[in-house]
């Protein structure tokens, strides 16, 4: 018999039908995997084409910020916890709501014009070049001596 869960606040739990594997599963998300941005990086052509899964965003919910080298991408949906529907109050929610972010080192080299995004069907795919990062030619310094 289901029975609903007293100090978990789960009124249907599922457990009994989760045929996964919970070891392998938690070694690779960990305990907060509904939070993370799932995320597919592939070098092509000397750019990285970047696929970052954000199902139920929308395009003016999610930013992309370029600073020290970083890029890091955000999202964010808010709800309030006291909404209910027109027909009753929510038994259930599991889809997200709050802010998620995640952030990638692209090198210092990278500006915001190098860096080419497009949002379609919850996916946001970025392109972003592989640069080398220029070598400095070491300028020889000397002190004055005077005498």
């Amino acid at each position: 018999m289901m029975m609903p869960s007293i100090f978990g606040g789960n009124l249907f739990n599922d457990d009994w039908m989760d045929f996964s594997f919970p070891d392998i599963d938690k070694e690779l998300y960990g305990k907060h995997a509904k939070n993370l941005m799932k995320t597919d990086v592939k070098e092509k052509d000397g750019n990285y084409e970047v696929a970052i899964d954000l199902p139920g965003f929308k395009k003016d919910e999610i930013t992309a910020e370029l600073k020290d080298g970083y890029l890091t991408i955000s999202a964010a949906k808010g709800l309030d916890k006291d909404e209910k529907d027109k027909e009753g109050k929510y038994i259930r929610r599991e889809r997200y709501a709050g802010n998620m972010s995640r952030s990638f080192y692209v090198g210092k080299d990278i500006t915001e014009k190098d860096i080419h995004g497009k949002y379609e069907n919850g996916i946001l795919m970025l392109d972003i070049p592989k640069k080398a990062p220029e070598k400095k030619v070491e300028e020889k310094k000397f002190v004055t001596i005077e005498g």
